[in-house]
């Protein structure tokens, strides 16, 4: 049984299962796009898993990814340089989903 899922049902979902707190709306959207876009790449459906998603994703800013990888920071003070640094460390690891307006950054868990 398929059903389609539109981006307000998405969000409604992580709030429907006491995840609302997990992924900021914008983050929410980003994951969503990323999604859509892994179906159309793949020709596969994903099955929509909210737990799934909250397990493979996560959503922080610089400063707290910095710190939970341990990763040598430059400059900490230094908000363009430390987003660089952290970007550049991600993408050599995982895969990022994105930045959210505010800096906080989506990005696959590994």
């Amino acid at each position: 049984m398929k059903q389609t899922i539109y981006l307000s049902d998405f969000r409604s979902a992580f709030h429907d299962m006491s995840r609302g707190s997990q992924f900021s709306y914008e983050a929410l959207g980003l994951i969503f796009e990323h999604l859509e876009e892994l179906e159309q790449d793949t020709g596969e459906e994903i099955n929509f898993d909210v737990i799934a998603i909250c397990c493979d994703y996560c959503e922080e800013d610089p400063l707290q990814i910095a710190s939970s990888y341990d990763i040598e920071l430059s400059d900490p003070e230094n908000e363009k340089l430390l987003s660089g640094e952290v970007m550049e460390y991600l993408t050599d690891r995982t895969f990022v989903v994105g930045e959210t307006s505010t800096g906080s950054i989506v990005y696959q868990n590994f």
